[in-house]
């Protein structure tokens, strides 16, 4: 382990941090329509994104700096069990296929912004439209979080952020610098700025990868003796918990977990706010299809960079903070240019999802809080001025997290987050498809869901921590499996039941805008058809 600053490598990312900075800036002016005044353009790019552009967007919005850094901290810390993320990658992109060209045609018939636009058109409930939102923003916040924590654990390896200086301010003066660049430019150029910077976000990862799997292993005399000295450590056994560390295979107690986490992660991830935000931000529904074809690129990139984790542990890498052991990895294998290389291609990965779902999480407020119950009339304008505001203030949120609470706690609550997400696959995804649900019945269903996945995650303790500390595995049918699931099928059965109930009562429903062929319309005006009534509109379900 190198002492004090690498210079080189920190000259090497500050000059593509800067580069960046000045590309966030300048994407105000990049493709941008004559009226630039609303959420349309500020928050989802003018909806006038191709292939290209949505697949660079999306792969930075689904594969964040904290993907780079997490995915091989787990493998590094655990084994195997760390390489979940690769088959839930592979299993999303059949699932969203069948569901994110309908909620972009829906979206783009009625000028939806959010999920919980669509949700409120189509079930005329303000209520589910605002549990929705509510949930959206409380999953995106730590997630924004974890982002800078992977600029932090940059910044430490680097020798100038964090470490043990008594003096809190100058500990943290470069991640207040880095978030103060990103609140500028996201404020300044909204979803064009992530947009634009993907490209070389992507572009860096891609050459490091490369690099790594190739460069690291001939150091460390090739995979066979990189998995030969993983396997040795992972067999040493750990004086708390009495078994071993980890394992290069996953055993038979652990697969149904390992099967059910994967199942629920890749039902969750295209429902966080940041990934709707990008795939409508598509011009047409073609482009999703296309996108959900090539998408899995991805997933190759991300079983290498877990392959990180096992070469961190042969390397003999040693680390207090799992969270650095990638970034020491790349310190101690690599010259220190490339080294500086490596490290702005998390750094620049963590400004771009950053970006995306501040932005994501400012439209759900602006859209289904502000405008639904503090200001019906707010002008295409106000609504983007206040939004504007919203994301500074739920970047601020962010920080806030990352410099208060324990980065331990801190991975556990993002954890959580995909248990909430979970419970909104009923509203939305259902709804997409069947409007056989009764809006109180999905709303019980939410409130179920999302105390009991709560509860059992916050009752859930680990080696090292009472609460929150392992949030993805719970006994369930005399097996571990994903609490989030679990608060699915929760949801699920008191959403069906209090429908059942409700229609037997014959207890009023909303108004649903939307027509049959709103889902499967290609390119065309958006807002044209219908708009969302007012708050104040007296409509069945519009309360």
């Amino acid at each position: 382990m190198k002492e004090g600053v690498n210079g080189v490598a920190l000259s090497v990312f500050l000059f593509f941090f800067l580069a960046v900075t000045v590309m966030g800036f300048w994407a105000s002016r990049w493709r941008r329509a004559e009226n630039a005044q609303n959420l349309d353009e500020w928050g989802l790019g003018g909806r006038s994104f191709g292939t290209w552009i949505t697949w660079f967007l999306l792969g930075g919005d689904l594969y964040t700096a904290y993907t780079f850094v997490a995915v091989p901290a787990a493998v590094y810390a655990g084994g195997a069990a760390g390489f979940f993320a690769v088959p839930y990658t592979i299993l999303c992109y059949p699932l969203v296929f069948t569901f994110l060209p309908r909620l972009w045609s829906v979206s783009h018939k009625h000028g939806y912004v959010t999920s919980s636009d669509f949700v409120r058109g189509r079930f005329g409930s303000r209520g589910l439209s605002l549990a929705l939102a509510v949930t959206g923003i409380l999953a995106t916040m730590p997630y924004i979080a974890l982002q800078l924590v992977g600029i932090q654990a940059v910044l430490d390896v680097l020798g100038v952020g964090g470490g043990d200086s008594a003096n809190w301010f100058m500990k943290d003066l470069p991640l207040l610098i880095a978030f103060g660049v990103l609140a500028a430019y996201t404020y300044s150029s909204g979803l064009r700025a992530p947009a634009l910077i993907a490209f070389v976000k992507d572009a860096l990862i891609y050459i490091v990868i490369a690099v790594a799997i190739i460069y690291i292993p001939l150091k460390l005399g090739g995979f066979g003796e990189i998995f030969h000295k993983a396997g040795e450590a992972f067999a040493v056994t750990n004086k708390d918990t009495g078994k071993p560390r980890g394992a290069l295979v996953t055993g038979p107690d652990a697969q149904w977990a390992y099967a059910t986490l994967a199942l629920g992660s890749a039902m969750a991830l295209f429902l966080y706010p940041h990934s709707v935000t990008a795939v409508l931000s598509s011009k047409n529904r073609n482009v999703i299809r296309r996108n959900t074809t090539i998408l899995p690129l991805y997933s190759l990139m991300l079983g290498l960079l877990a392959m990180l984790g096992f070469m961190a542990v042969a390397a003999g890498v040693k680390v207090k903070n799992g969270q650095l052991a990638i970034p020491q990895l790349f310190e101690d294998m690599f010259p220190d240019w490339f080294t500086g290389v490596a490290f702005a291609a998390i750094g620049i990965g963590a400004l771009v999802p950053a970006a995306i779902m501040s932005i994501a999480a400012a439209n759900l407020f602006t859209r289904n809080i502000y405008k639904d119950f503090l200001k019906p009339d707010a002008t295409p304008e106000h609504e983007a001025k206040v939004s504007k505001l919203a994301s500074l203030l739920v970047k601020v949120g962010a920080l806030v997290f990352v410099l208060t609470l324990d980065k331990t706690v801190a991975i556990n609550f993002q954890l959580l987050g995909g248990i909430w997400v979970l419970q909104t696959v009923p509203a939305l995804v259902g709804g997409l498809f069947t409007r056989w649900f009764h809006r109180w019945g999905l709303l019980a269903g939410w409130a179920a869901g999302m105390i009991y996945g709560t509860w059992r995650a916050y009752a859930t303790p680990s080696a090292t921590q009472d609460h929150f500390g392992n949030t993805n595995v719970i006994p369930l049918i005399g097996e571990k499996g994903y609490i989030g699931l679990t608060a699915f099928a929760v949801n699920v059965l008191v959403a069906v039941v209090a429908t059942l109930v409700l229609r037997a009562v014959k207890a009023p429903d909303g108004v649903d805008l939307t027509r049959p062929s709103d889902y499967t319309a290609d390119a065309g005006e958006p807002g044209v058809v219908t708009e969302l009534p007012p708050a104040t509109a007296g409509v069945p379900g519009g309360h």
